[in-house]
């Protein structure tokens, strides 16, 4: 049985000047301001990437979203940005939402709300132009790892004076946007009835339940056959990112030459000691660049770099784009 927390973005009573004052306006960009700089822990991000890359999942993704026509996501347990932003099944409707930070920032908000109601059984809500997103738990054990997400589904179909009230909200929130448009895009997002999108959401979870099963196997065991030098290693590293860290400055902390370090942190990892180095700052640079009050130079200096030139070559090594060009394609917040 799915169990659903319904909430909305506003009462539908709302009076029409709430557009600067509104106070889910401010709770949800504050919201959103709390996430910059936020990462989900190291590991639960790897397994999750790692998840992400494994055939089963990438087959059941594909199999799920071409039988449903809705987007699936696997996400880490937190997150900064719209979940289903540029997929390929992404609902036109929120499509055009995601153009606009107000938007955006409420949609944030509905990802929080899945993220504080979420345990272990599925969860679902409802955001103020009516349709429906739920998460479902992935664990590592009993530890909860992230979720399977979909939606951006109406379960019943929606009326005229709906869409009315929801392009009212938009435009109080300040948005300009091609009602006709707007309203071609509503009318054609997926319905399903109650029962149809609980019957999808109970397979769902047994594939949840499955990849759960997974992450013991690629993640926990793996981790216990890890060399202990090698795991202190990750920890000192993450630690001391933002430092001019050398190798030799790793070997030591971990009781080992530097000669023997390096064979052994390369043979545990697949990188050797610059390029995972490389790869920890650039996620921290990734955490930091969706807000807009932070500099590119001082965001490289923070994270350890010592020239802006040598960050944006790395950067582009490791994404395939430019922090600029990155920075450019997350949703733009307004300053609170």
């Amino acid at each position: 049985m799915i169990v659903r927390t319904i909430k909305t973005g506003l009462p539908d009573s709302a009076p029409l000047g709430l557009a600067k004052t509104s106070p889910f306006l401010s709770l949800a960009r504050r919201d959103v301001c709390a996430y910059f700089g936020r990462v989900p822990p190291p590991a639960n991000k790897q397994l999750i990437e790692q998840l992400s890359r494994s055939q089963i999942y990438q087959d059941y993704e594909q199999a799920f979203s071409r039988s449903t026509g809705l987007p699936l996501k696997l996400r880490t347990t937190e997150v900064w940005q719209m979940v289903h932003q540029g997929t390929k099944y992404e609902n036109p409707f929120c499509a055009l939402l995601s153009k606009h930070s107000r938007s955006c920032a409420a949609c944030l908000q509905v990802q929080q709300k899945i993220v504080e109601s979420t345990g272990a059984a599925p969860k679902s809500v409802t955001c103020f132009a009516g349709m429906c997103d739920t998460a479902v738990p992935v664990k590592a054990g009993e530890k909860l790892v992230g979720y399977l997400q979909t939606g951006q589904v109406f379960l019943k179909k929606p009326t005229k004076r709906e869409f009315a009230r929801t392009a009212r909200q938009l435009v109080e929130w300040g948005m300009k946007v091609n009602l006709k448009q707007l309203e071609e895009a509503y009318f054609h997002t997926r319905v399903l009835t109650p029962k149809q999108y609980d019957s999808m959401i109970s397979l769902l979870n047994i594939f949840g339940q499955h990849l759960s099963f997974v992450c013991h196997q690629i993640f926990v065991e793996p981790q216990r056959a890890e060399p202990t030098a090698v795991t202190r290693a990750r920890q000192f590293i993450q630690d001391h990112q933002a430092d001019d860290l050398s190798l030799t400055d790793v070997a030591k902390a971990v009781n080992t030459s530097t000669f023997y370090f390096c064979k052994l942190f390369k043979r545990a990892t697949g990188l050797n000691f610059t390029e995972y180095l490389s790869q920890v700052r650039v996620e921290k640079a990734k955490s930091m660049l969706p807000n807009p009050n932070i500099r590119i130079s001082e965001i490289a200096f923070e994270i350890g770099f010592q020239s802006l030139t040598h960050f944006n070559r790395v950067f582009k090594r490791i994404t395939g784009q430019s922090p600029t060009s990155y920075r450019k394609k997350l949703p733009k917040f307004q300053s609170v």
